[in-house]
């Protein structure tokens, strides 16, 4: 239990240094989460025993989002007078186990201020990898920078690309990080000769972005990232093969629909 209890140390350590605005801080306690040396977590359980079939989390609703409550230590663990059980678990498990149903977590929510609010964006970035995600809250809005030559190529090559469906773009600011120029990728499989077919576009278009202009690519067909839902929301494609395809003889086209803007 000492070994579990030092192993903690690092997440209530960073969880201190977490104040609003201290991205910097939050993203060192993302960190110590997803590191399995320190990111143990005493999950507390409403209904069932740790490692039983009927085991469920807790859980809590701050401002309309869901999340499973939990403590940073058996002395917090102590400390918040919890009286049923409770199951220890690695913040990395426990964050590939929330995020698909948009379950965010809790760290000590009876500690003095509230403790503090994991949301599951952040912990889809602990179970996906943090650096190949951005850090949020994320800024998003339509490219404001004149690359027209870019965006021509691109649809030019990725009109001979028959895998590709649609491209859609929008401009990135992280909350950590530079800002960058996403392109959203919806193609009609995903077979190994598409996937070849989609790196050869890009590989072919890049060239014609400026020195110094980050670019990267999302795929649209994931339902968990904030920039494919702020595309699906507001961006309308650039690149649209059906939009130049026959019309079909009988019944309504397939079109796209465009709902309206979403906070993310």
């Amino acid at each position: 239990m000492s070994a579990g209890t030092a192993a903690t140390g690092s997440v209530e350590h960073m969880l201190r240094q977490v104040t609003p605005g201290r991205y910097d801080a939050y993203e060192a306690l993302l960190r110590a989460l997803a590191t399995s040396s320190s990111g143990r977590l005493w999950m507390l359980l409403w209904h069932g025993q740790a490692g039983s079939p009927d085991a469920q989390y807790g859980n809590m609703e701050v401002e309309g989002h869901g999340y499973a409550p939990c403590v940073t230590s058996a002395q917090e663990l102590s400390a918040s007078g919890w009286n049923r059980s409770y199951e220890v678990v690695d913040g990395l498990d426990v964050a590939r186990t929330l995020f698909p149903d948009h379950y965010g977590l809790w760290l000590n929510p009876h500690a003095p201020g509230g403790g503090v609010g994991i949301p599951w964006l952040d912990l889809r970035r602990i179970a996906t990898g943090l650096e190949r995600q951005p850090a949020g809250p994320l800024r998003l809005s339509e490219p404001a920078i004149e690359i027209s030559q870019f965006y021509a190529l691109l649809a030019q090559n990725a009109h001979r690309a028959q895998a590709v469906r649609t491209l859609r773009r929008a401009w990135v600011q992280p909350a950590l990080g530079a800002p960058y120029l996403a392109i959203g990728l919806d193609v009609y499989d995903s077979s190994p000769p598409a996937v070849d077919a989609v790196r050869t576009m890009m590989q072919q278009s890049i060239g014609a972005v400026p020195d110094g202009l980050p670019v990267s690519t999302v795929a649209m067909t994931d339902d968990y990232d904030p920039v494919v839902m702020w595309m699906r929301a507001n961006a309308r494609p650039f690149y649209d093969r059906e939009a130049h395809a026959p019309a079909p003889a009988q019944g309504p086209g397939s079109g796209y629909g465009f709902p309206g803007p979403r906070p993310y």
